[in-house]
């Protein structure tokens, strides 16, 4: 059977939309968000913020696996900070080469760093060798920084650096989120490395995820943007709930929305929750209609207390 894994989303997928995401179920392991390393050895604090699974076995709260990730430039650094996440022993620690924001890229970090092959083999040889040889060492990548000419050099390096596996979001940096995702081309990487490759990339419905596996030849794939617009999408996947979104899904979902909008005032303070409840609801709408009376319902409104309100609302429905 396919591995689903829940991709890293930064800005999106915090420890309180995990926990949500991998409560509902389907998910044989998540990966963190990046925890951006520069010049220094960062304290377990900020490891322990980012992702605090790690302070539970390195588990979310109903058991799914974490992988913690870095994302940095400099292999001497990324393998110090891998030497101290690992303290935590986390499932894996995974190298991001795949970010495409700018604020990102204009120090030459994620995806930036696919165009030069053998500063990813130096990053992940410092990194492999710095940490536990029982934690594996594993990287995302895109096809490319603008275009796909150096995708197989890219992968290669990587695994001749030690990676133990590979996730390929099958679009370049400068494609961003556009579609179509290019399945064929991690197809092409797959037969080009000797490890496991996962597919990732526009997989938005299982006919989706049928069509990335036959178009990749991959066996698992990674889910992002997709698993919160249908959180249900992973148990579909696996054959324990309907293929198709219904009605029934929705009213089912709302308990988890107000788990949400509970738990993510412990993330964020009380003025910036109303936003992060906004930007979740908007992925529903792709998958639900009914997703957009709850929208329209909360767009506009920014006190909290008036959105609690209109949530219990919602659930007594």
């Amino acid at each position: 059977m396919s591995r689903i894994l829940l991709a890293p989303m930064e800005g999106l997928a915090d420890y309180v939309l995990r926990d949500v995401l991998t409560g509902i179920g389907g998910f044989d392991s998540a990966v963190s968000e990046f925890v951006r390393v520069s010049a220094s050895v960062l304290p377990r604090r900020t490891y322990e913020r980012i992702c605090p699974e790690l302070m539970n076995g390195c588990h979310t709260p109903v058991g799914t696996p974490m992988v913690i990730q870095l994302l940095g430039s400099d292999p001497d650094w990324l393998a110090l900070n891998a030497e101290q996440a690992s303290v935590f022993s986390p499932h894996g620690v995974d190298l991001n080469f795949g970010c495409p924001a700018k604020t990102v890229n204009r120090h030459g970090g994620g995806a930036m760093l696919l165009a030069d092959p053998e500063l990813l083999s130096r990053i992940v040889r410092a990194v492999r060798a710095s940490v536990p040889t029982s934690i594996p060492v594993t990287a995302k990548m895109r096809l490319g920084v603008s275009d796909t000419s150096r995708a197989i050099d890219c992968a290669q390096a990587l695994v001749e650096g030690g990676a133990a596996s590979l996730v390929v979001h099958a679009r370049t940096k400068d494609d961003g989120y556009r579609p179509p995702a290019h399945w064929e081309w991690i197809a092409k990487i797959a037969d080009a490395v000797n490890v496991p490759v996962t597919a990732n990339g526009e997989v938005w419905t299982v006919d989706d995820w049928r069509r990335c596996r036959s178009v990749s030849g991959c066996n698992d794939v990674m889910i992002g943007r997709g698993a919160v617009a249908d959180p249900y999408l992973a148990l579909r996947i696996k054959g324990l709930m309907d293929e198709k979104p219904s009605a029934e899904d929705w009213s089912a979902l709302i308990p988890r929305i107000a788990e949400y909008w509970e738990k993510v005032h412990t993330r964020v303070l009380a003025c910036h929750a109303p936003g992060r409840l906004k930007l979740l609801l908007s992925y529903f709408r792709r998958t639900w209609p009914e997703a957009v009376g709850l929208y329209d319902a909360v767009r506009t409104i920014r006190d909290p207390l008036e959105i609690s309100k209109v949530l219990q609302a919602a659930q007594s429905q």
